[in-house]
């Protein structure tokens, strides 16, 4: 009995040890299996960074696979060309810098607010540097057409191989790392002579830089890793990474890292300014490190960079700064706010004091003109005999003027005509913002019905197209000066324009006529009169109203009666009938507002006919 127990313990026992047996065996399986499937990549990876020779990869590769034999067994051929693909699939996967390089996706930065923000738009991005100067230094990688003629001829484009060498047929390896460009052609010529000594002649050429990536971090737009070629600029890396972040980075402080210790500092207002940029020769994993930004001031008003300026030291002296700024001749004055602390405060200097102000981070600088009015400019044109050009004090009124104009048997002088830069600017504004309020009357009016909703989109879209062409008029900016005598006290303003027009025997008819013509004027000729001799309305042309615009720039509005067929109103010589056409659209208020443009239009431009 004890004999048979013994013996059931010592079954269990070996049952518990088999168990334990084959699931290690399955646990080694399964590793080996996952180890087979990152070894090709290892290797690949391995033999990239430490540079195999093709024996030693070839004694890891069958050593993978005697693996594969020992812990899976033989396969089938079908069954290792699954596996291969499988392999090579996650090679892929796992190897994204051996995928196609793509341009950056350009990024719509809106108004650029900082200075030296409009170096990073996408065009340092989109070029490479292929040049080399004579100080570039051969790199493992590197493209080198080599050349040899006479007793040996050879021509081929080489790399330099992962020990820094190029292997030359009958020559052997010639080692080229760390050469300047400059030296090439001479440390490949010496080496080629000693062994052929004579009749061997050698012409060495850089063709193409090593590729490398740099990693670009700090404050910029996208921080990554980027491919480029060691010979690119530190601009198309900084471009490609979207630029400096312009409200964190710094455009002064950007350091080139190599191997963590700093290989160059880069101040991009050297270049901005000097064109100062010294060529670096980037190595693959270089990082380029963006710094905080540091001091920034605010500049506005008369300057040419209204931007924010970087600067290095926390206190800057305003003459230096408005230097940057470049402040424009007519500017006399600067204001100063200071935005430190818990009072805001502004400060008010002359420019001649510029040296002794100091400025602190944060301030706002605006440059203004505060210059008091001396001397003006007015001139005189049209139909008289005296000069064109006056200098006056400012404050001149109209009629001293008029006192020097020496007119002749030509000269319409009761009907002096003036305009005026501050009127027309006025004129303008007000035609553009009636212009806007009608495209907004256009694109808001509701419709009932489907059939109401089409008829109002032809309309708006006919609308908006005379708007269009209604924008592009220019006023003229006449002042109407009515009786001469009671406008003799107007003060005359730099710029305005004084024209005496010509007795204008003519009268000219436009607008909603048949055939607008210039007709002579006779005093017997009701207005009537000369609307026919214009060929009279069209057949269906809708008339609301007629303007008579007087030579002296006045005019009168005439309306038809409710049973008037005709239009009457007093004629003189030189006047200007503009037939205004009737506004037909379903919208009241837009017909009120289409209505007070064309009248706007019409004394504003003098301009109906092509609207």
């Amino acid at each position: 009995m004890a004999s048979f127990a013994w013996c059931s313990r010592r079954s269990r026992n070996i049952k518990i040890s088999y168990i334990k047996g084959l699931l290690m065996r399955l646990m080694v399986r399964r590793a080996a299996l996952l180890c087979l499937a990152v070894l090709p990549v290892m290797l690949s990876s391995l033999g990239q960074a430490q540079s195999l020779s093709r024996g030693e990869a070839q004694k890891l590769s069958s050593t993978s696979k005697t693996i594969e034999s020992v812990f899976t067994g033989p396969t089938s051929s079908r069954s290792r060309q699954q596996n291969a693909k499988t392999v090579e699939g996650q090679r892929e996967a796992v190897a994204p810098d051996q995928a196609p390089l793509q341009p950056p996706v350009p990024i719509d930065f809106g108004p650029q607010t900082v200075l030296g923000e409009q170096l990073f738009l996408g065009n340092f991005a989109q070029q490479t540097f292929n040049g080399f100067n004579p100080d570039y230094r051969i790199a493992i990688g590197d493209s080198i057409t080599l050349q040899m003629w006479g007793a040996f001829e050879f021509a081929e484009t080489m790399v330099v191989d992962a020990q820094g060498n190029l292997f030359i047929p009958q020559v052997g390896p010639v080692r080229v790392l760390g050469t300047a460009n400059s030296s090439l052609n001479k440390v490949i010529q010496n080496s080629v002579k000693r062994v052929f000594q004579n009749n061997v002649n050698v012409y060495a050429n850089l063709e193409e830089s090593q590729p490398v990536r740099v990693f670009v971090t700090g404050f910029v737009r996208r921080p990554g890793l980027y491919n480029g070629l060691s010979s690119d600029s530190l601009l198309t890396y900084l471009d490609k990474a979207g630029g400096i972040d312009p409200e964190r980075g710094s455009f002064l402080d950007i350091r080139l890292m190599r191997s963590g210790k700093l290989r160059q500092k880069v101040n991009l207002y050297d270049f901005l300014f000097e064109g100062r940029l010294e060529r670096v020769q980037l190595h693959e994993g270089d990082t380029l490190l963006v710094r905080r930004r540091q001091n920034i001031i605010h500049f506005s008003g008369l300057v040419e960079n209204p931007f924010q300026i970087e600067f290095i030291d926390s206190q800057v002296n305003l003459y230096k700064a408005l230097n940057l700024a470049n402040v424009l001749p007519d500017a006399t004055h600067i204001r100063v706010t200071r935005n430190s602390g818990t009072v805001r405060n502004t400060e008010y200097y002359s420019i001649e004091k510029a040296r002794q102000v100091t400025l602190l981070d944060g301030d706002d600088v605006e440059a203004t003109a505060d210059k008091k009015q001396g001397t003006i400019s007015v001139r005189v044109e049209g139909e008289h005999d005296s000069p064109q050009e006056y200098v006056l004090p400012y404050g001149t009124p109209l009629g001293v003027i008029l006192d020097q104009i020496v007119f002749n048997e030509r000269s319409a002088s009761d009907a002096i005509h003036l305009y005026r830069r501050s009127v027309k600017e006025r004129q303008l504004a007000m035609l553009q913002q009636s212009l806007q309020s009608l495209e907004s009357s256009v694109l808001t009016a509701r419709s009932a019905t489907n059939d109401e909703a089409s008829l109002r989109t032809e309309e708006a879209n006919l609308i908006l197209r005379w708007v269009d062409r209604a924008k592009t008029i220019e006023p003229r900016g006449q002042v109407v000066l009515g009786d001469i005598e009671r406008a003799r006290g107007i003060s005359l303003e730099n710029g305005d324009v004084v024209r005496v027009p010509s007795f204008d025997a003519l009268v000219m008819v436009s607008g909603e006529v048949i055939m607008p013509n210039t007709v002579v004027f006779d005093v017997n000729k009701s207005l009537q009169d000369y609307i026919d001799y214009a060929g009279g309305f069209p057949q269906n042309a809708k008339v609301s109203r007629v303007l008579i615009l007087h030579q002296d720039g006045s005019f009168d509005r005439v309306e038809r009666g409710t049973f008037a067929s005709e239009f009457s109103a007093e004629m003189q010589p030189g006047d200007q009938v503009m037939i205004l056409p009737k506004i037909d659209t379903k919208s009241m208020q837009i017909a009120k507002e289409w209505t007070q443009i064309l009248f706007q239009i019409a004394l504003a431009a003098g301009v109906v006919a092509g609207l």
